[in-house]
């Protein structure tokens, strides 16, 4: 019953992570970095603190009494993770929903399984496993596997990338629903975000000793009843700090080179819908990790969490690109290669997930 809990909340963390960009296309007359800042200002700092608060009694109590070094840690995970989702916005943005999710997650899932034990393999750590240990056991080998797999399913939604570009040159292909397209920048900035949004990851293992505290007074006053659904809220709060920041500066340039300052006052465009719409990505960014806190702890397993939470986001992506027709006026032979590709990156991340899982 815990794991189909587990899965349930996944599902519900990675349906808000894949649909949280829906709320951005209803907004009018904003420049990206405008309507990005303002959702992000609900994402990372008037939500987290507000979901602690309603979930961990004195949180901020928690924070006060981590140990310094570990809080700068955990926040400078979150800068790096703060460029990925920064980059995300833009993938999303040139790739479209569809193409652009599946790229960046699949790349995400393979780096924040990879990545800590590269790191591991040359700093050692009780508890933890090493590329040494995943190259010369089973379940690490079904790991590297499904990585390799993931590669591939990258690869190939690359080639149907490819393919849509040049349909849409050529006047093949519906320009009108594609009017932002562009794959060679696309991809750049999907690439970086996949790499850096799994900072995301290692920021949650390197804040864990909040979420543990956490979870020990909760256990405390609700003895036998599990592990504590909201641990993780607490964590957020730090890692997101370091996103907002990378995120603010960047907005910030953007919207003196651009000039755009004025959107958030001018009255020529529908303000309030712009600011409830962008508030409502905000918040329905946020409830991803909400929810993937909530799986975590009834999972137990923080890698194969990861790796379900970016198949469940995947999947859903891909949903709202086909019902927002994204591939519309795309041959039946690019449509034919993105499904192949996606579904190779479903079958890895479920290969890395049932290595990780048999290692338990």
């Amino acid at each position: 019953m815990q794991v189909i809990l587990g899965i349930i909340f996944h599902f519900i963390g990675g349906f808000a992570s894949g649909s949280f960009y829906i709320p951005f296309k209803k907004v009018k007359g904003w420049a990206w970095e405008s309507f990005w800042i303002v959702g992000g200002i609900f994402s990372w700092l008037i939500v987290p603190p507000l979901a602690a608060w309603l979930t961990i009694p004195h949180f901020s109590e928690i924070i006060r009494q981590t140990n310094n070094q570990l809080l700068l840690i955990t926040y400078f995970f979150g800068l790096l993770w703060g460029i990925g989702g920064l980059t995300y916005g833009l993938g999303v943005r040139y790739l479209g929903v569809s193409l652009g999710s599946t790229i960046i997650l699949g790349l995400c899932a393979v780096f924040g399984s990879l990545i800590p034990s590269v790191y591991y393999n040359f700093f050692p750590k009780i508890g933890k496993d090493t590329t040494t240990v995943l190259a010369t056991t089973h379940w690490g080998q079904l790991v590297l596997l499904g990585i390799s797999w993931c590669v591939i399913g990258i690869i190939v939604c690359g080639k149907a990338g490819i393919m849509k570009e040049k349909e849409l040159a050529s006047g093949k292909a519906d320009v009108e629903d594609n009017k932002e397209y562009r794959f060679r920048l696309g991809i750049f900035v999907a690439i970086v975000s996949g790499v850096l949004s799994a900072c995301f990851n290692f920021g949650i293992e390197a804040g864990k000793t909040m979420a543990d505290t956490a979870n020990e007074i909760w256990k405390a006053a609700h003895p036998a009843r599990g592990n504590f659904l909201f641990q993780n809220n607490v964590t957020y709060i730090v890692i997101l700090w370091g996103g907002l920041t990378t995120n603010f500066v960047w907005c910030m340039i953007l919207n003196a080179r651009n000039k755009t300052f004025s959107n958030y006052t001018d009255k020529n465009k529908p303000l309030l819908k712009n600011y409830l719409f962008s508030a409502l990505a905000g918040t329905t960014w946020f409830l991803q990790f909400f929810f993937y806190g909530m799986g975590e702890s009834r999972l137990g397993n923080g890698a194969s969490s990861w790796i379900l939470h970016m198949a469940f986001i995947i999947l859903v992506a891909n949903v709202w690109g086909l019902l927002l027709k994204e591939w519309k006026g795309v041959s039946k032979k690019a449509i034919s290669t993105v499904i192949a590709g996606i579904t190779i990156i479903i079958i890895s991340v479920i290969i890395v997930g049932y290595g990780n899982s048999i290692n338990k």
